[in-house]
């Protein structure tokens, strides 16, 4: 057999390719590949957002009302949380199945705005989107329009929602707010507390919840404008043993430019010695020999001054030091107002009744001469919080308000356990919002007693807002469904609830609005005058938030979920590894 040369040249390359190295690999065309959807219809698509709603409102409505149970929850790390917290119970609940996980979703937002509108109230808005849903897929399966059944629930909403801002008591003391915190946490103990601290600080004050390292818990105020800065140098302390620098009936400096020259600051400390007036200096820093001329003057007993940095970074800097100039009543020196520091005088000065200067903190106790200028930069403040896009720039202006306003309040929890701790920090977080939402909208029967009573009343009105039959239909459902937080009530505590809603019922009619069932005792009264209370907005956006997701999954006709991919445990352990390794290569050695 002959080969010519080429083809033995062929032979060889084949032969050398297959001995020493891998075979290349054979063409493929290039392909995209998007992962799949599912996709269902109809009854299906709707009975599966209603499976994944009943199973996360089965296990959020246990802890309504006085007998509420509670819920524990596992953790990946640490111990399991037992809670009794409506929407903290939700968010933690993700289900197998990708479409019911899609109802499970919606009614955790449900959940989710009832808390961040009124703080509380979040159980009552998922037992009510539950009954909304339940009663309205029956009238779906039996053939009612699910678009005229959306439109009776929302005018139903909106004439009982407008029914209970009617009928709702203005919060006249403390022994309402007290009643309302008592409610919402389950405590006489945190409502009096809350009750406390809500009485000291006003309005327009501010209580946060911090924990502690003790067994009880504790209250702390702090009065006055808190600045969250110290003095600039130890030598301005007076008070050596308690490391505090006090200033009394003093003057108040506040410029946004940073002091490192004498020579600005000369012609108003002169002033000051001889008015023999105190001086507190809040500027962006004080340095170099300005810094030094004041220490040596203070440590002579010429002049009684401290200088401190002002609070906060960039803009909000600007803005904090503007709050402390209209607290103290002073011009706010700075170079673009065309005030210079050299040309200080004593009346652009601001004043206070006692200035105390720590090491990493400064309290101002204002002497009430400008409380018009402070009540009118109360009230922008709140315009700023309503129109704020991020939660962190509504915490800001929170706090502004509450400096300004009456201080704040701190409540230190202490428990035996870091899983009684957590517990007990929700249901003060929780307390403390009824508190607020009683403040704004005023209160109302609690227990469910209140919409139980406007189920018999509002029956005619809410149905002559209709106007065809698939709106009563819709309104029907809504009606139906306002018994349902007093029947969960009295079930929590094993008792028959229609019973107990029939009762309540004929209590309210005939002894007139206010009557119910008081469940931690087990009797019928008066709740107004037990002090079984909630605020009026609770309950409010429990009927709207409800209304709002209720209509939606009803109207649903297709829904659209992910395929999720089954892994082996083999799989996972590859895809980890995968994952760690690219983690943790380099660069590389050049």
């Amino acid at each position: 057999m002959k080969f010519s040369f080429a083809a033995i040249l062929l032979l060889a390359a084949a032969t050398e390719t297959s001995a020493f190295s891998p075979a290349a690999p054979s063409p493929r065309l290039a392909s995209t590949s998007l992962d799949a959807k599912q996709v269902s219809f109809k009854e299906d698509s709707r009975r599966a957002l209603v499976s994944g709603i009943n199973k996360v409102a089965d296990a959020v409505r246990v802890t309504l009302g006085p007998k509420g149970r509670n819920v524990v929850l596992e953790r990946n790390y640490g111990a399991p949380e037992i809670v009794n917290d409506g929407v903290t119970i939700a968010r933690e609940i993700s289900l197998r199945d990708p479409e019911e996980n899609v109802g499970a979703s919606l009614i955790q937002e449900v959940a989710a705005k009832s808390d961040s509108k009124a703080g509380d109230g979040t159980t009552t808005s998922t037992i009510m989107t539950q009954a909304l849903v339940n009663n309205g897929m029956r009238a779906v399966t039996a053939g009612i329009n699910p678009v005229g059944l959306n439109r009776g629930i929302r005018k139903a909403a909106r004439v009982i929602t407008d029914e209970i801002k009617e009928i709702a008591k203005d919060v006249t003391g403390t022994e309402d707010l007290k009643n309302v915190a008592t409610i919402a946490s389950g405590s006489m103990e945190m409502g009096r507390i809350i009750a406390q601290a809500a009485d000291k600080v006003g309005s327009t004050g501010s209580t946060v919840v911090e924990e502690s390292q003790t067994l009880v818990d504790e209250i702390e105020f702090t009065e006055g404008l808190t600045i969250d800065r110290g003095y600039i140098s130890p030598y301005f302390v007076k008070d050596q043993e308690r490391q505090l620098a006090e200033l009394v009936n003093p003057k108040v400096l506040v410029t946004d430019a940073k002091i490192d020259n004498v020579n600005d600051v000369v012609p108003l400390l002169e002033q000051l010695v001889k008015s023999k007036d105190p001086l507190l200096i809040i500027a962006e820093d004080v340095t170099g020999e300005a810094l030094s001329a004041l220490v040596v003057n203070k440590m002579r007993g010429v002049l009684d001054v401290v200088a401190i940095k002002a609070p906060g970074f960039g803009n909000r800097r600007r803005e904090y030091t503007q709050d402390i100039a209209i607290a103290t009543g002073a011009s706010f020196v700075a170079e673009e107002l065309g005030i210079t520091l050299d040309s200080v005088t004593l009346d652009m000065l601001g004043t206070a009744d006692r200035i105390v200067v720590a090491k990493e903190q400064t309290t101002v106790v204002t002497d009430g001469q400008q409380q018009e200028a402070i009540d009118a930069r109360i009230k922008q403040l709140q315009r700023e919080k309503e129109t704020a896009e991020t939660d962190y720039d509504v915490e800001k202006c929170q706090e502004r308000i509450a400096s300004l306003g009456g201080g704040i309040a701190r409540i230190k929890v202490g428990a035996a356990t870091e899983t009684e701790l957590k517990d007990k920090k929700l249901r003060y977080e929780d307390a403390l919002n009824s508190v607020q939402s009683a403040r704004e909208l005023g209160v109302v029967p609690g227990g469910g007693a209140c919409l139980a009573h406007l189920q018999n009343t509002l029956r005619e009105k809410i149905l002559d807002s209709c106007d065809n039959d698939d709106e009563n239909q819709g309104a029907q459902i809504m009606i139906k469904a306002m018994g349902a937080p007093a029947m969960q009530v009295a079930e929590n505590a094993g008792i028959e609830g229609a019973v107990v809603l029939a009762k309540v019922q004929a209590l309210a009619e005939e002894k007139g609005f206010g009557w119910g069932w008081d469940a931690a005792n087990f009797e019928y009264c008066d709740l107004m005058e037990r002090g079984v209370l909630d605020p009026a907005k609770v309950t409010i956006n429990a009927v709207e938030n409800s209304a709002s997701v209720a209509g939606l999954v009803l109207t649903t006709e297709c829904l659209v979920t992910e395929i999720p991919i089954q892994m082996s445990e083999e799989d996972k352990q590859a895809l980890f590894d995968q994952q760690a390794m690219a983690g943790g290569m380099g660069p590389g050695i050049a």
